[in-house]
């Protein structure tokens, strides 16, 4: 019986309510504990403790217990004075954008009585503002969801407060919701734990309830740019509950939407709505036209129908509704509320940092027009059928008059592509042991920080002098470029060339001729030494740095999030290596959004040369994705560049220091033969410091992380089992599993 009891009392104790951080800090204090002893007591790390009396990070169970137990008892011995013990008000209002998760007692919890979490950072500001949701009657059947006194409510509730933190209270209930059916009632779970009631009995009454009553949305990133739309997130027994099909058959995959017959379509026509081409499918904006500055549109999220790919989302489209909306609620405010997959949101984030049109000054009459953005990519700015040859995919409509079964070889086409290199192992490195893998944290978009990009169309030049700060494509012969002996710096240096792959090519070879490069890899051939003679170019005069701020969010939102999973950007090198092992599990949900964030920055850039879908198209024939004013493949092309000639300058210095030289090379992924397992055992650290220029570990973007480790046993038995002598052994160092084979041809 006393093991029921036992039982009994732990289940309580992992539901009871926790006081707020301020006040779990002040009772450690006051029993004279330091973080690091409460850290022992419970076997977590002094970061865990930190943020949970910062209100960064809630304790999960086992430790959760443990830590309401001792708690619990503090409080006993000092208790707090009247006025430490106040409550928030029912009903207070919640802002915008959060910063703590609320205590489990005070968000509404799941139908099998599981508290939900949250630990959402703000998107817009640094400042830290607390969440003050109204707590749970202790005689309700499930802590009670926040309420409004509107015909929305289903219970009267007290009337909201103004928001904190000078939050706008247009969107005070966060900038999404999960909608989900639990006991026969239709709840909106928002992220920081609220809950809404939603009376709607149909999917144009949901849409004219959120845009009337739920305060979701999110205010404008830039100053000429638009508020986000709300995301409504429908799971499958709301799918059932406004009469959607749960799953989509095998040809509504293939169309990617539901029929224009079905019911819920004419539903929204008969209310007027409207939906954009793309239909109702995953991702479906319903919307009005625009009356002045007034939008009326509702973003829906239907993970059931794939919305959340598996490959970017994990099993977030799994989750119970309040920690979906958690992981999402966290994304669209370090990043931006979901416009569709993560490709399409990186590229949203694009315009909405940089519009691409503002209001004018007054004219005469005192009425302001539509202008182009200066520094944006503007719908005027470049004609998409106006493109040089050489920046263009196959099929694009200026290479129509081409042969039909043309193959464009070098001298024709742009092509700047990732890494996929790599050779044989020497007989010296044979003899060591292991086989260690290296990863470059977020290297594309470290390559599109500070990169200097085309704002017009490209102008035509014969025999130009090369201009490194000037962005374009360049038609030159770099093939007399020897990596045997190169500029490092100021200094002649002499290497094996033969164990490096060329900066010039994906595939790693020496160029054999002119060919077109974008303006970073031909400025790194003059970096190491040699002249470099353009043959012609295509060249844009009015540039900038297009996406510093695109860099920046998507920079500062991972950082963040890593931060709350442990990770700080100031771990020393070994800590930093300690912190990484096991990350993932701290937080699966956390380790979700750090994967959407990096599928974010090379889906958005992916998008910049979107090929075409389908719909019909034929060669020679212009393509939806064409009528964008982000459809720039030279930018794309400039990235890749400057992302390939990153990671070689790196190589070049740290053979030019240790004498090693790369195994193999696959995008971000770089492997060398060490003794030892760790990338400590081969990176030339010097008390703590790294080699300048060289690899350095570390979370931020440009930075490197240990990506695996396998035995040199390991890479010579597969290399073997295939016959393939350069095999790309970076393609499968981080769990040594081999699923596809790439001879190395």
């Amino acid at each position: 019986m006393s093991e029921l009891f036992d039982a009994v009392d732990a289940l309580v104790a992992s539901r009871a309510a926790l006081p707020p951080p301020a006040e779990r800090k002040r009772l450690r204090a006051a029993h004279g504990l330091t973080i690091d002893e409460v850290a022992t007591a419970l076997k977590v790390r002094r970061a865990t403790v930190s943020g949970w009396e910062s209100g960064k990070t809630e304790p999960r169970p086992p430790e959760r217990d443990a830590y309401a137990r001792l708690l619990d008892k503090l409080a006993e011995l000092y208790p707090a004075a009247p006025a430490d013990t106040a409550t928030p008000a029912p009903d207070a209002a919640v802002p915008a954008t959060f910063t703590a998760a609320p205590a489990p007692a005070e968000a509404r919890t799941l139908s099998t009585g599981e508290a939900s979490e949250a630990a959402v950072m703000t998107a817009t500001e640094n400042t830290q503002t607390p969440v003050p949701v109204a707590a749970a009657p202790a005689a309700a059947p499930r802590p009670a969801r926040t309420t409004r006194t509107s015909s929305t409510s289903r219970r009267p509730g007290a009337k909201k407060a103004a928001p904190a933190g000078g939050a706008d209270p247009r969107f005070e209930n966060g900038p999404l919701a999960v909608v989900d059916v639990e006991d026969g009632q239709v709840l909106a779970y928002c992220t920081g734990g609220l809950v809404l009631d939603v009376p709607a009995k149909s999917i144009p009454a949901l849409v004219d309830w959120t845009l009337r009553e739920a305060k979701l949305g999110a205010p404008k990133l830039a100053g000429p740019g638009k508020d986000a739309d709300p995301l409504i997130v429908l799971t499958e027994s709301a799918l059932e509950r406004y009469g959607l099909p749960v799953t989509l058959t095998e040809e509504e995959k293939h169309a990617g939407r539901i029929p224009e017959g079905h019911k819920v379509i004419k539903q929204l026509a008969r209310a007027e709505w409207k939906l954009t081409k793309r239909g109702f499918g995953p991702w479906a904006r319903i919307y009005r036209p625009a009356t002045g500055s007034e939008r009326a549109c509702v973003q829906l999220c239907i993970p059931s129908w794939n919305a959340l790919d598996t490959r970017h989302w994990g099993k977030a489209g799994q989750l119970p509704p309040a920690e979906l909306a958690r992981v999402l609620g966290v994304y669209a405010s370090g990043v931006m509320t979901p416009r569709g997959s993560t490709a399409v949101t990186g590229l949203e984030l694009m315009t909405a940092l940089h519009p691409p049109t503002r209001a004018s000054e007054p004219d005469a009459t005192g009425k302001r027009h539509s202008e182009h953005n200066p520094g944006s990519l503007g719908k005027d700015a470049i004609d998409p059928m106006n493109f040089p040859p050489c920046e263009v995919p196959d099929g694009h409509p200026v290479l129509k008059d081409l042969p039909r079964f043309h193959v464009r070889g070098p001298g024709e086409k742009l092509f700047e592509e990732a890494y996929d290199w790599a050779r044989p192992m020497t007989d010296a490195e044979c003899t060591l042991r292991h086989l260690v893998g290296i990863d470059v944290n977020m290297a594309f978009a470290a390559g599109a920080n500070g990169l200097n990009v085309g704002l017009s169309e490209a102008t035509h030049v014969k025999a130009p002098a090369f201009d490194p700060k000037l962005p374009g494509s360049w038609l030159v012969d770099l093939s007399h470029v020897d990596l045997s002996r190169v500029k490092v710096g100021k200094e002649w240096v002499e290497l094996d060339g033969s164990l490096l792959p060329s900066p010039f090519t994906p595939k790693g070879e020496r160029p054999t001729g002119p060919a077109w490069y974008a303006t970073p890899t031909v400025a790194y051939a003059a970096e190491l030494g040699y002249e470099v003679r353009p043959i012609e170019a295509w060249v844009r005069y009015e540039n900038g740095r297009y996406l510093d701020g695109w860099y920046n969010r998507l920079r500062d939102a991972y950082l963040a999030t890593m931060a709350d999973l442990g990770v700080d950007a100031d771990l020393a090198p070994a800590d930093f290596l300690a912190e990484m092992d096991g990350y993932k599990a701290r937080d699966p949900e956390l380790a979700v959004v750090t994967t959407a964030i990096k599928a974010t920055v090379k889906g958005g850039l992916g998008k910049l040369r979107e090929r075409p879908r389908g719909e019909g198209w034929k060669p020679g024939e212009p393509w939806r994705a064409l009528s964008r004013p982000t459809w720039r493949p030279d930018i794309r092309a400039a990235v890749i560049s400057r992302t390939r000639m990153n990671l070689h300058r790196k190589i070049v210095k740290h053979a030019a220091f240790t004498g090693q030289y790369p195994i193999a090379i696959l995008s971000d992924c770089v492997v060398y033969a060490a003794n030892g397992e760790s990338p400590l055992d081969f990176l030339p650290y010097r008390e703590g410091k790294p080699l300048p220029g060289g690899f350095k570990l570390g979370i931020n973007p440009g930075l490197v992380k240990h990506e695996g480790t396998q035995t040199v046993l390991w890479g010579e038995e597969v290399r073997e089992r295939f016959n393939a002598p350069a095999l790309n052994l970076a393609r499968y160092i981080k769990d040594g599993t081999v699923t596809d084979v790439d001879n190395g041809e």
